[in-house]
């Protein structure tokens, strides 16, 4: 495995952003991490890269326990895992040139001379779609779609085991969304690392994860392949971020029952008793109130879940309910 969480557990103060979660990803192999903003799954990216330090749990990454690693015994090992961030027009330097940036983790790491970066930044420039010249330029005369194909020159120079993806395509246009996303898709494919992949979006997952995980106020509540997800999903709230998804095909479309959640979701200073969903959930009944829920897979096919009417091989299904 390369990556390795177990029972991890972030609060900030009072607020539990994290609550014991855990997940794996093997080498080559794309997950993708799914929830409404204030779900914690960002967070999550961040105590992957050590950029917050966990409260409780375990981190592996490549075999290593990096859970309570200092700065120093860290440093050598963000070779093997970087960051995508979400606002390209905020995590590139401005008074650097793209050359500079792109470059930067090779004259860091000690792993080239400023002339022999040059020629790899180029490289890498070809390879994410960009011209080479483009390396004098600075990142307020590129595109967004540019700028993000700079962040992900930036973050694979150094041939990284692990990519952190964190919303890589939610500041872009609709239109620039979907090159970026088949730009992330074949690099992985060529180059074979393994992604994080964070998202609001289960749609934007579908043709890019090997695996989606789900989380809803800081605890993942249902997990599987992908195909199976879309196919069969067996959380409420899995089914009603589906219903949201978009498609392409207008009468699919006009045929997808639309579920709408009542409710805001609740605060991760004070999480409701029992189930987490349940003061949303358009199946909820006593046991969710009072009983969380163990994230299982009584199925024993690779589908875990946390919901009670799963667990008592009822598999709900929300849209009937409306």
């Amino acid at each position: 495995m390369i990556l390795e969480i177990d029972n991890l557990v972030k609060h900030y103060g009072q607020v539990r952003a994290v609550d014991g979660l855990s997940l794996s990803i093997g080498e080559g192999e794309v997950l993708g991490l799914v929830g409404e903003s204030g779900s914690g799954k960002s967070t999550v990216g961040k105590c992957v890269l050590r950029l917050t330090e966990p409260t409780s749990g375990g981190i592996r990454l490549a075999g290593r326990d990096i859970t309570h690693l200092s700065r120093r015994a860290m440093r050598p090992l963000r070779r093997d895992v970087h960051i995508v961030f979400q606002d390209p027009y905020s995590s590139l330097n401005p008074r650097f040139t793209i050359e500079q940036i792109v470059g930067e983790p090779l004259l860091h790491h000690g792993i080239a001379s400023r002339r022999e970066a040059g020629g790899r930044v180029a490289a890498m420039l070809e390879q994410v779609g960009l011209r080479p010249e483009m390396r004098t330029r600075f990142p307020h005369e590129l595109s967004g779609g540019q700028r993000q194909r700079v962040g992900l020159a930036r973050a694979l120079i150094l041939e990284p085991k692990l990519v952190v993806a964190d919303e890589p395509v939610s500041a872009l246009d609709v239109s620039v969304q979907a090159s970026v996303l088949n730009l992330i898709t074949d690099l992985q494919r060529e180059m074979g690392f393994s992604c994080l992949f964070i998202t609001h979006d289960l749609s934007v997952v579908e043709f890019l994860a090997d695996r989606i995980a789900v989380m809803y106020l800081g605890k993942i509540v249902e997990s599987g392949p992908t195909a199976q997800i879309f196919a069969e999903p067996r959380h409420p709230y899995t089914q009603a971020l589906l219903s949201a998804a978009p498609v392409a095909d207008p009468v699919r479309q006009r045929e997808r029952r639309r579920i709408v959640l009542g409710g805001d979701v609740p605060s991760p200073v004070d999480p409701p008793s029992g189930c987490r969903f349940h003061t949303r959930c358009p199946l909820a009944y006593d046991a969710c109130r009072t009983s969380e829920p163990e994230l299982t897979d009584p199925r024993t096919s690779g589908h875990p879940v946390a919901c009670h009417l799963v667990t008592a091989d009822h598999v709900p299904d929300a849209a009937a309910t409306r």
